[in-house]
């Protein structure tokens, strides 16, 4: 169901569609009964007329309940057989060439680019028949008054055609930008209270992270400790550091830091560098990890928040993966930029989940927060990248990151 109709809905009680459906098919039954003198007499176009009326209620009645593409659908196709029947049926009412120049009018309720270009596209076929139609084989002159002003009314039609597409394009050019403006204003409330949450609790984290990692350095320098020890302590600390520059990047959701020195990074060294700490988390379900890369593929970004946007990605595409499954990185230069792909097996995302990935405590896991590809789409937005994602349900993902190269 289009936008504009799902917003009629809301502002408009159930109660009151069904008042105004009331309305239309009243007056539909009652040019039935004051255009047909002879009531009796059941000729094809009367019969014919009625049928129309008959589904055409049905359909207006029950669409609230099933709100799909193919009533949608039924509701134009009868409706323009119902005004076009009502102008070969009444030649001497003139209103009815009006009523068939509108159908198209029809189509913009629904706030559907696809329907109103079928309507659009439809109709105007379907006038050129009918003023051939009236022009050529009208023998008993019963549209007299379009024949005797041919260019006139040509003009005419063309025109309402044109006012109608203008009417359907501003208004629909209109909607989206306020709808783009108001995704914006829920996105902006939304990183604000974000940015609110992190700052409150980031102090709380950084504590016992602080007191863990002085134990760590503190150990490691203890002579009696053996070296291989010292080692996991060196690694664990390095860790730490890393969930502190994490903690950072929260912070950055609610102040960007602009003054980010950037560096020289070797897509493939991190892309291998992440693979390894990631190959224990892999194997939990089977999930072997495969590197292509090409050389020499270089771009201009802060190191550790590159690796955090590679691991954050790939770490989903484990998560969304079945046992056994593999997931592919891709790493090569198309044209002046760097494109990384990672292919992962899983169930897929449909259209509307995708396009609320990024949203603030939007996720497709159970006890997933939606931050982590917040922070990605943080990240890729800051370096002027870009971050693409598609999939399809049963078919897996494939999550395109695009960077600016940087030559050797």
């Amino acid at each position: 169901m289009g936008e504009l109709m799902k917003e009629f809905y809301s502002q408009m009680s159930r109660k009151s569609y069904y008042i105004s459906m009331l309305i239309v098919i009243f007056l539909m039954v009652t040019g039935v009964i004051t255009g047909k003198s002879l009531f009796y007499q059941f000729e094809i176009g009367f019969i014919l007329q009625c049928l129309l009326i008959l589904v055409l209620s049905v359909c207006l009645l029950i669409y609230p309940k099933y709100e799909t593409h193919f009533f949608r659908i039924m509701i134009i196709l009868l409706g323009s057989i119902y005004f076009y029947l009502l102008f070969f049926l009444y030649p001497e009412t003139w209103s009815t060439y009006i009523y068939i120049c509108f159908i198209p009018a029809l189509a913009i309720l629904f706030f559907d680019s696809k329907l109103f270009y079928f309507s659009f596209v439809l109709n105007g076929i379907l006038q050129i028949f009918t003023m051939v139609y009236t022009t050529f084989f009208d023998k008993g002159s019963v549209y007299a008054s379009l024949k005797g002003d041919l260019i006139g009314n040509t003009i005419d039609l063309v025109g309402v055609q044109v006012i109608i597409f203008l009417i359907y394009y501003l208004s629909f050019n209109r909607i989206k930008k306020q709808h783009l403006y108001y995704e914006q204003l829920q996105n902006s409330e939304r990183l604000k209270l974000t940015g609110q949450l992190t700052a409150a609790v980031a102090h709380e984290i950084r504590n016992p992270l602080t007191v863990v990692k002085g134990f760590l350095q503190f150990y490691k320098e203890d002579t009696s400790i053996p070296p291989s020890m010292k080692d996991n302590f060196c690694l664990m600390i390095d860790e730490l550091e890393t969930a502190e520059e994490v903690i950072s990047q929260f912070l950055s959701l609610a102040k960007p830091d602009k003054d980010l020195s950037l560096e020289k990074v070797d897509v493939e060294d991190v892309l291998h560098s992440v693979t390894s700490l990631l190959h224990s988390y892999g194997t939990i379900n089977d999930n072997q990890i495969h590197i292509n890369a090409e050389e020499a593929c270089y771009i201009a970004i802060n190191k550790i928040e590159f690796k955090q946007l590679i691991i954050n990605l790939i770490k989903n595409a484990i998560e969304a993966s079945e046992v056994g499954q593999s997931i592919v990185v891709d790493a090569s230069r198309k044209g002046k930029y760097i494109e990384i792909k990672i292919k992962d097996e899983g169930s897929g995302m449909s259209i509307e989940e995708i396009k609320s990935l990024g949203t603030p405590f939007y996720s497709l896991k159970s006890k997933g927060t939606g931050l982590g590809l917040m922070i990605c789409f943080n990240i890729v937005e800051k370096y002027d990248g870009a971050l693409h994602f598609n999939s399809s349900i049963g078919k897996g993902t494939t999550v395109t990151a695009r960077f600016l190269a940087v030559n050797d």
